[in-house]
């Protein structure tokens, strides 16, 4: 697959499977912007990273929960690469590590509803306003979870679900609404290495990889190469669909 002469905007690429879908994007042929919100160093890296191989990368600071950092996405994107072939909205919230896992239930909902649902619909639009003006075609490409279809117990699990089963439902038909000039399509992880992998408990690891019938954690390039594909002419066909790249587990 190749993505050679295209360029691609990748949100929440500092670092996990932003990175990865950036990195994966360039060595197909692409130019990228990534955006980041708080780490500026892990974009850096990601940056230079994709300079080494010889492809034009743009970084911009964007907090996706702000209609205006939008629109300047959309403008720094236009004016930097020329044009957008793929917009990958993969920026969302971390409610399981860090500061925010020490959140209410309720504070941790207000969080995804606003990271994860509006601002993948406030991208999506500014995508697509983007993608009709400068004309023809153009590939969007949402995040949402594998368990969506399927369900989970626990605080956290019921809260992501509410993100990204609204994520799915909502790219599904935005898909329909922007047929046939752009194709929507969705992207489903499903348990990833990465920080919320890499710090689980030894006994939970050991439980995902029975349940999972390739007996193994997913890696954030597992995704990567899935991103690839969608945003590919290999995928012309594809629009509204959702893949899930979980190693089966669902």
């Amino acid at each position: 697959m190749t993505l050679k002469g295209k360029r691609v905007v990748v949100t929440g690429g500092s670092s996990g499977i932003g990175r990865a879908i950036a990195k994966r994007c360039a060595a197909a042929g692409a130019d990228v912007l990534i955006t980041y919100r708080a780490n500026r160093t892990g974009a850096d890296e990601a940056a230079r990273e994709l300079a080494s191989i010889g492809r034009r990368v743009l970084v911009q600071r964007v907090d996706i929960t702000r209609e205006e950092d939008i629109a300047a996405l959309a403008r720094q994107a236009r004016e930097g690469l020329g044009r957008v072939d793929v917009w990958i909205n993969n920026a969302g919230v971390d409610i399981l590590t860090g500061d925010s896992s020490k959140l209410s239930p309720r504070e941790k909902l207000e969080l995804v509803l606003a990271v994860d649902v509006r601002g993948t619909v406030l991208a999506s639009w500014e995508a697509a306003k983007l993608m009709r003006d400068q004309g023809p075609g153009g590939v969007i490409i949402n995040m949402s979870w594998d368990h969506v279809t399927l369900g989970m117990a626990g605080e956290n699990p019921v809260l992501y679900s509410v993100a990204k089963g609204a994520v799915m439902s909502f790219s599904k038909s935005f898909a329909r609404e922007v047929a046939p000039d752009i194709r929507v399509n969705i992207l489903a992880p499903g348990f990833i290495e990465t920080a919320f992998g890499k710090d689980a408990t030894p006994r939970f690891r050991d439980e995902v990889i029975e349940q999972t019938p390739m007996k193994r954690w997913g890696t954030p390039d597992d995704v990567a190469a899935a991103a690839v594909f969608l945003a590919s002419d290999d995928a012309r066909f594809i629009t509204g669909q959702m893949i899930m790249v979980n190693g089966g587990v669902v």
